[in-house]
């Protein structure tokens, strides 16, 4: 029988759970382990009141678990040892290593990487290269997965991001039960009253993790002298601004001067939208509960462009000077480096994605009601399955059972 090291799976991932998935990264991310990575691990979801989002995850891990104890042939159960959504920026690559020629990947026996968007389109470079066997380079196109044994066979590298954004989902899997992701998972869910309010929106708003873990670089989180906010990039990105209705001239003024970490305590703090030189008059908890709005719009919208148009538009408003000074400088404390911003976190035309005119405020409005039932939808079904998970010590598809 020919050695079996890797394995290509073509089209595994729908477009659909792609274009989802890469919904819940660009929600939630933050700075990653290594320059120009951002991440979602499934933990981080959990302490960022996201727990719901992690639903969409279960299927994939079951039938990844799965190809990969049929095709290497293994005779004893695998452990899903790390789940999370990985993106490389601009400048983001990896020289050659195995994952078993560091200490603390000792207990990792395979891996699996998930393409989630598409080589020469959505980026360039980040080609995925084996040192030795075939396939020896892989270009990431949507919905394609590739397996492979993590030890010294499988020697490989990743060549240096040149534009865009790179995404992926990434799961290692062990042998050693000891290092069972879903054990660590269900110690986190179980803080949480995933029950109570299960009927209100207010107990499905994201939280914001600490100020540090948006700010890139993360190197100069400390002074915040250069870089940008990651949620504040996305949503510029995508031509919108954050305006803080009880934020005082004088406290943007300090913030802009001295660069206090405060003003980043106003990202949880209730806040509207922007667009131009118009002010949309929906309010947002905080500045997650609008980014995941908004990127919500992007994925129903601008890739279907089959989202009903219903009910009342949100109504705008004309900025007035001092709006716009307030918008000014706030941009200058959240995004220092404009140019970074625009190349690290999407294409340098990026901003032509939603231009002004393309801009439907009915069909956006009926984007936060549908982005309202998703998220009840996903937390019934979290509700549902946990009392199953925390018998069964492991989180698998609970509708399988019926």
């Amino acid at each position: 029988m020919a050695e079996r090291r890797r394995q290509i799976l073509g089209n595994f991932l729908s477009p659909e759970i792609c274009k989802e998935l890469e919904f819940i990264h660009k929600s939630c991310c933050t700075v990653g382990y290594r320059p120009n990575v951002f991440s979602t691990t499934l933990s981080h979801l959990i302490a960022t009141n996201s727990s719901h989002l992690i639903m969409p995850f279960v299927p994939i891990r079951e039938m990844l678990k799965e190809k990969v104890e049929e095709y290497f042939g293994c005779e004893y159960e695998l452990f899903v040892e790390f789940t999370g959504l990985i993106s490389w920026c601009k400048g983001a690559s990896i020289g050659w290593h195995s994952d078993d020629n560091r200490e603390h990947l000792k207990q990792r026996d395979f891996s699996a990487v998930c393409y989630l968007n598409n080589y020469g389109v959505d980026f360039h470079g980040g080609l995925f290269h084996f040192q030795d066997g075939e396939p020896s380079t892989i270009a990431p196109m949507a919905g394609d997965v590739v397996l492979y044994t993590a030890d010294d066979r499988n020697t490989h590298s990743v060549s240096e991001i040149s534009e865009g954004e790179r995404i992926t989902l990434a799961l290692w899997f062990s042998r050693d039960a000891s290092h069972d992701e879903d054990a660590k998972l269900l110690k986190y869910l179980s803080s949480y009253s995933l029950s109570s309010q299960i009927g209100s929106i207010a107990s499905c708003i994201p939280m914001l993790a600490s100020s540090n873990m948006y700010w890139f670089p993360p190197e100069e989180a400390s002074s915040f002298q250069t870089g940008f906010n990651i949620c504040s990039a996305r949503l510029y990105v995508l031509g919108f601004d954050v305006c803080f209705p009880d934020i005082s001239d004088k406290e943007c003024q300090l913030a802009a001067r001295d660069s206090s970490s405060k003003i980043l305590k106003l990202l949880e703090e209730p806040l509207c939208l922007t667009r131009g030189d118009e002010l949309l008059s929906r309010e947002f908890f905080n500045i997650l509960h609008a980014l995941q709005v908004v990127q919500f719009y992007c994925w129903k919208v601008l890739e279907s462009e089959q989202v009903e148009r219903s009910g009342p538009s949100i109504a705008v408003v004309s900025l007035s000077e001092l709006q716009r000074e307030k918008i000014s400088c706030l941009k200058a404390v959240l995004l220092k480096d404009l140019r970074l911003a625009e190349t690290t976190v999407g294409r340098a035309d990026c901003r032509s994605l939603l231009r002004p005119f393309d801009f439907d405020r009915l069909s956006f409005c009926s984007l936060v009601s549908d982005w309202e039932a998703y998220t009840f939808k996903l937390r019934s079904e979290l509700v549902m399955s946990l009392p199953y998970w925390r018998t069964h010590q492991s989180i698998f598809c609970v509708a399988n059972l019926h």
